[in-house]
């Protein structure tokens, strides 16, 4: 078993961070401007435009912030239609997934796509937004988009089961969106685990360098009730997530 990293000083971390966070933002504007034809093309185009847009995301942080990333468990994800359910603890997985997921449709707060440009790529890609305040009225409107979004696209539903970033160790409800797709869509389910908010945490300003894990679980199959999908969900993505954090934190594999 090797060492932790040590960690930088605060403020030589927090200048890399920054030397990042403008290089991200003005790397996102340049790929969109230069990817506006694609909004004229068909829906087809859209998931391409966000794997164009997402893949050179994965590479400034290594030379910046000394952030790098390995995936486990890719080849777990089924070859057709599915729905994929990671553990959700930083911006780094919102951009990872678009880049790691082929045929990706992610189901997002609506607010996501009023934001200029990036909202309109997010809409284009088809993108499920989902209107938090409208309670059933917006689990309907989704179930009825995924539908569209499968039978059209062969597509993998990516849903965030806590529906927000969560700290690291922190426990927080999973939303009943989760089971409704599950239920209603009857596709296997795979859980995601991660270790990203050890190093680009919720909230904060400083991307500390160290090794994102990412492992795609085994999926659950369909069928189960409800109850004993959400315990299984639960117990695979928190087993699992913790494991990748304590493995992270002392230098372990």
């Amino acid at each position: 078993m090797s060492a932790p990293r040590q960690r930088p000083p605060r403020l030589v971390q927090g200048l890399r961070s920054a030397a990042f966070n403008l290089g991200m933002y003005a790397l996102s504007a340049v790929i969109c401007i230069a990817l506006l034809p694609l909004l004229a093309g068909p829906r087809r185009w859209g998931p391409v435009a966000g794997r164009i847009w997402s893949r050179p995301h994965l590479c400034p942080p290594g030379l910046t912030c000394g952030l790098d990333h390995r995936v486990l468990g890719l080849d777990r994800l089924p070859p057709g239609p599915c729905i994929v359910a990671p553990k959700h603890q930083s911006t780094w997985e919102t951009m990872a997934l678009y880049a790691l997921i082929e045929r990706r449709v992610v189901v997002l707060k609506r607010e996501l796509t009023w934001i200029p440009l990036f909202g309109w790529f997010l809409r284009r890609a088809g993108s499920i937004a989902v209107d938090r305040k409208a309670g059933p009225k917006a689990l309907r409107a989704m179930l009825r988009e995924a539908d569209d979004r499968v039978s059209d696209q062969a597509a993998r539903i990516v849903i965030f089961p806590e529906g927000t970033r969560t700290p690291v160790g922190a426990s927080a409800p999973y939303h009943p969106g989760i089971a409704a797709l599950y239920g209603h869509l009857d596709l296997p389910v795979v859980p995601v685990a991660l270790n990203s908010g050890l190093f680009w945490s919720r909230r904060t300003f400083i991307k500390w360098p160290g090794t994102i894990t990412v492992e795609f679980l085994e999926p659950i199959p369909p069928g189960l009730r409800r109850e004993a999908f959400m315990a299984t969900l639960r117990e695979r993505l928190e087993t699992e997530t913790a494991r990748l954090v304590a493995a992270a934190e002392t230098g372990g594999k």
